[in-house]
């Protein structure tokens, strides 16, 4: 059962926050999770409701409007983008007990948001990292990929899942379009997610989240 998932990445928008200014040499304050409020994205209960489906449950509902490529769950391992030259280990991110999604603790890794569908499996898989920590972490130029640009992510079951750009966006953390990022959706996608745009020293944060969409393209591996 996956429970939460919307409730969980609603509030990535507010807990993926780091100082960038300063660039401090420890995390700053504010990567605690945090609970939701302060202008930070809802779910919708459409979402919700979905999200709470096992993945066989999933892909009954739209079996006749799948499209493309879809793997079977399996758990992420690593991830790659081979044009910004990231490669890292995948964490897996889970909700805290207020209810907060989990953030990577090492600002070099990123991590999978467990509570969802895994990368290559119907739905949008979130992988989530930090975008600065003393200068640099492993989201750092996350905003500059462009559509056509892939992403790899290699399963556990040997599978590599290879998914190519859609979009590229930047939301305001108040008008995060919860539905848009992790809704259901008739094919396996992936979203990966840091912050963006000012950062407001006062409150140690910035004010926005960079969003990559990507789609399922090419499976390699066993059997792909």
């Amino acid at each position: 059962m996956r429970a939460l998932i919307a409730i969980g990445l609603g509030i990535i928008g507010a807990v993926l926050v780091w100082a960038a200014l300063a660039r401090p040499s420890t995390p700053d304050s504010a990567l605690a999770p945090v609970p939701n409020g302060d202008g930070m994205p809802s779910a919708s209960p459409s979402a919700t409701k979905a999200s709470r489906e096992r993945p066989e449950e999933r892909a009954d509902h739209v079996r006749d409007q799948i499209r493309g490529l879809v793997l079977p769950e399996s758990h992420p391992v690593a991830m790659s983008i081979p044009r910004l030259g990231v490669r890292s280990p995948l964490d897996d991110l889970e909700l805290g007990r207020d209810g907060a999604m989990e953030v990577p603790e090492n600002p070099a890794r990123a991590g999978w948001f467990s509570g969802g569908p895994s990368p290559g499996s119907l739905g949008p898989a979130v992988i989530a990292g930090h975008v600065t920590w003393n200068g640099r972490a492993v989201f750092h130029r996350l905003s500059t990929m462009r559509p056509g640009d892939q992403v790899t992510v290699t399963r556990k079951d040997g599978k590599i899942a290879v998914f190519t750009v859609t979009r590229v966006a930047r939301f305001s953390k108040s008008q995060f379009p919860s539905r848009a990022v992790y809704g259901p959706i008739d094919h396996a996608g992936l979203r990966l997610i840091t912050c963006g745009g000012t950062y407001d020293a006062a409150r140690h944060r910035y004010l926005d989240n960079v969003v990559v969409f990507a789609r399922l393209t090419a499976v390699r591996g066993p059997g792909g």
